[in-house]
């Protein structure tokens, strides 16, 4: 478990290379975000928001019946995940715990028993400035992330304000487009008396 963040110095770069390296809110399928046990649907969607929105105290995710949240999160390529950032209020709302799942889509609380990949403590944090760093190699390729709040500092319901999530994106390698590229290019050797035929019988 990782009871700690980001051990490097954050203090370097400026505010606007934060912002540049949180931007993997562009690249996520908002359409097919889910979060479960939201008190108002639709609202956590609103929390993936750009690096200078993240003090936004308008738009926020509040859990419904107790303090758990879950967010089904997929992404329009494959991810490196490098960093996460997790803004709150600084009250017992605040989510104490996040477990991430890699590439498991749809999950639900009942799938959530399962031993999660990666499982951070959080600290109380309202300005986003608390980095937690998944594993490299465990979150290297991932095409959908799934993180789970399963409990806050003691309040009823937890509220979240901002996530924020660092790394590189890749477009998707689908198996149809690999086939094509090979498709495209025969072997000549293969093929070189067969085109020299055709040239001929074209030209009589």
């Amino acid at each position: 478990m990782s009871h700690h963040h980001c051990n490097h110095d954050h203090d370097h770069g400026s505010v606007e290379d934060i912002g540049i390296q949180y931007n993997l809110h562009e690249k996520i399928d908002l359409d097919h975000l889910e979060c479960l046990n939201e008190s108002l649907e639709g609202s956590g969607k609103s929390v993936f928001k750009p690096w200078d929105k993240r003090l936004d105290r308008s738009k926020f995710v509040e859990s419904d019946a107790d303090e758990e949240l879950l967010f089904n999160i997929p992404f329009t390529g494959n991810i490196k995940l490098k960093g996460i950032k997790v803004a709150s209020e600084d009250t017992d709302s605040h989510p104490s715990k996040l477990r991430l799942f890699k590439n498991r889509p749809n999950m639900t609380f009942d799938d959530v028993m399962i031993e999660p990949d990666q499982v951070f403590e959080l600290q109380k944090d309202t300005d986003g400035i608390l980095e937690y760093c998944p594993k490299i190699v465990t979150f290297s390729s991932v095409s959908h992330l799934t993180m789970h709040f399963p409990k806050n500092f003691g309040a009823e319901t937890t509220k979240i304000y901002y996530i924020g999530l660092k790394g590189e994106w890749t477009p998707s390698h689908r198996h149809g487009v690999t086939l094509c590229s090979y498709e495209v290019m025969p072997n000549l050797d293969d093929h070189k008396l067969k085109h020299l035929d055709s040239v001929a019988r074209t030209i009589e």
